[in-house]
């Protein structure tokens, strides 16, 4: 038996009247990616993709080419981050509701609930909150059960033993996670389906999923740090950040380096392998960003190796491992192909998935 591989999936690639506001008339993700510049010698920058073109997720062929692509090359489901921030309050919902009323593509799906508060983070306006996230109580919380019981009811929606399967991505920033998640496998029953499947994302690799009322986890990379305001009583941080910040220079990693801390050798049998492609957010945050550089697709091939051996290892009713992810361009985090690589990563994907039969 293979993995089933879940793609995340970003949806900021159409204008919403809030971007408009907050950053510029138009606004999408491929502002900053089309925007972006190289910051040191030997920085690739602007990385752009090839073949599926600054596409828009209103245009339904574009969605069709996304999931035909990722079906060739072993990709099982996208994960779609939703954004729900309390009081009825959503964002980017149009690509997932266009998906869910058109029924195409035919493509399995499921949804991440991206439970945090947007700031100007991207831009360096850290103080400035754009959209906050809030927990108002249970009604809210069957208010928000209750806007995704249609996909979830999808015969497309990805299941574990008929269960369908949801995402939590800051499982610590919830109130109460084990009452949250046992009133929405209540409402879950009352609503006809056989329960839910819980996920979190956490970065330590033998956090206890089900304590907290999950069924598993995701091994989120934990190296990235954003440069951040440092007090001086660390000294030597707060002199090495104003030296780099004066040479307009981000925080630079070694992509196979970094491996040890993105994939641990050992983690808890609940904790589900996550792979990165790559990463360089510069696009959204400038010289206060992080690189991982010198990845290639055969270093990603190799971190896939180290994620078969977790994945292998695990004690699961699911079948999971996920990358992050399928287009999140701003972030330098995508399978989707670029100019410079093609689709070398997607092969070496699909090469290494079919291999671990």
């Amino acid at each position: 038996m293979k993995p089933e591989v879940i793609a995340l999936y970003l949806p900021q690639y159409h204008p919403i009247k809030e971007n408009d506001e907050w950053w510029e008339p138009g606004f999408t993700e491929w502002t900053n990616v089309t925007k972006a510049k190289p910051l040191y010698r030997g920085h690739h920058q602007p990385n752009l993709p090839s073949e599926l073109g600054l596409y828009d997720l209103r245009v339904p062929e574009a969605r069709e080419a996304q999931a035909e692509l990722a079906k060739a090359y072993s990709v099982t489901a996208f994960c779609y981050y939703h954004y729900w921030f309390g009081n009825g309050r959503r964002l980017l919902e149009r690509p997932l509701n266009d998906v869910l009323a058109c029924g195409k593509p035919d493509f399995p799906f499921m949804v991440c609930w991206a439970n945090q508060t947007w700031s100007g983070a991207w831009h360096g306006l850290d103080k400035q909150v754009l959209a906050e996230q809030l927990y108002p109580g249970v009604d809210d919380e069957k208010a928000h059960f209750e806007t995704l019981l249609s996909a979830f009811r999808d015969p497309r929606y990805l299941r574990v033993k008929g269960k369908p399967v949801f995402m939590v991505y800051a499982p610590d920033d919830l109130p109460d996670p084990v009452a949250f998640i046992a009133h929405w496998r209540r409402l879950a029953e009352e609503a006809g389906l056989p329960g839910l499947y819980v996920l979190a994302e956490h970065r330590d690799p033998f956090w206890d999923a089900r304590a907290h009322g999950f069924d598993a986890f995701i091994l989120k990379p934990s190296f990235m740090r954003r440069r951040a305001w440092t007090p001086w009583s660390q000294p030597l941080q707060k002199i090495r950040n104003r030296i780099l910040d004066a040479l307009g220079r981000p925080s630079v990693f070694d992509y196979e380096a970094m491996q040890p801390y993105l994939l641990p050798e050992r983690a808890s049998p609940q904790a589900i392998p996550c792979v990165l492609p790559n990463w360089d957010n510069t696009p959204r945050s400038g010289a206060r960003g992080v690189v991982l550089e010198n990845s290639t697709p055969q270093k990603f091939g190799a971190a896939l190796d180290r994620a078969l051996a977790l994945w292998r290892g695990r004690d699961r009713e699911d079948n999971f491992l996920f990358v992050k992810s399928w287009n999140e361009w701003a972030e330098g985090n995508h399978l989707e192909p670029n100019r410079r690589w093609g689709r070398a990563y997607l092969e070496v994907l699909a090469a290494k998935i079919n291999a671990s039969r």
